[in-house]
């Protein structure tokens, strides 16, 4: 599962896991902040935005030529581009600071630091060996023409699966970045899997956006999103050689973020 479904409200899971680890944090820092007279909760959010912000500067620094073309792109945080190690980095000497300088908050600011680190990294290493334990759906789809296609068949190169819309606008944006990456990464294949269109429908708008050369299925009844677990659109699947899940993303892709991705399925053993 990648998303949770709240009513009309979808949220991933990744995301869930980082804002329950702040809850946790500011919970047990109010409790041990309380006997000794004090409230390390506006400390926890501020070193909570360093890490982000840190997390977010590696990246972009990383990824530097591929964000020079449209830079704007730096501020739009939705592309999930962080690395985390850095912003937790930048986030552990400020918190010492802080902690040498507000010796009333020292515990309870120390605790609830470190129960939210703990519990983000342990959340993650469970969503990591949920992912792990996924493999390429066994559905039969078809293409534009009609024709039966087995996802089974796509092994043995590392693969790309997009599951999209016409109607969605962050599913049309990030089209040509797909379509450009599908260009430029020979190792890697890729497959847009339409969610609940018409075949009309997808093949006018895949005509008008001039997008031939993807590889696109349907998959009128958005059976793969429920396999997977994703009723978020659009959702991008990254899967190795031997059909494992490997990484997941929810939301518009930029191109260093498809990038970073491509990286690890074509470097898995």
């Amino acid at each position: 599962m990648l998303t949770l479904n709240l009513g009309p409200l979808v949220l991933g899971l990744a995301h869930l896991c980082l804002l329950a680890s702040l809850l946790l944090a500011s919970l047990v820092g109010a409790w041990l902040g309380r006997k000794r007279g004090g409230n390390p909760e506006a400390q926890l959010f501020l070193l909570f935005l360093l890490a982000l912000l840190g997390a977010r500067l590696a990246f972009v620094l990383e990824y530097a030529s591929l964000y020079a073309a449209q830079p704007w792109k730096i501020i739009d945080l939705r592309d999930g581009g962080f690395t985390a190690w850095a912003g937790i980095g930048l986030a552990l000497p400020v918190a010492g600071l802080l902690a040498w300088r507000t010796p009333r908050l020292r515990v309870a600011l120390l605790a609830g630091l470190g129960v939210g680190l703990l519990s983000w990294a342990a959340g993650h290493w469970l969503l990591d060996r949920q992912a792990a334990a996924q493999s390429l759906p066994a559905l039969t789809l078809q293409d534009l023409h009609g024709k039966p296609q087995r996802l089974a068949d796509y092994r043995g190169q590392p693969l790309v699966v997009n599951l999209w819309a016409s109607w969605c606008p962050p599913c049309r944006r990030e089209m040509p970045v797909l379509q450009q990456a599908h260009i430029t990464a020979s190792q890697v294949r890729f497959v847009l899997v339409n969610q609940g269109e018409l075949p009309e429908v997808v093949r006018r708008f895949i005509e008008e956006a001039g997008l031939q050369s993807l590889p696109v299925l349907l998959d009128p009844a958005g059976q793969l999103g429920g396999q997977v677990g994703s009723r978020m659109l659009p959702t991008t699947l990254f899967y190795d050689r031997h059909g494992q899940l490997r990484a997941s993303h929810l939301g518009e892709l930029s191109a260093a973020s498809l990038s970073h991705w491509l990286e690890q399925i074509e470097a898995s053993p």
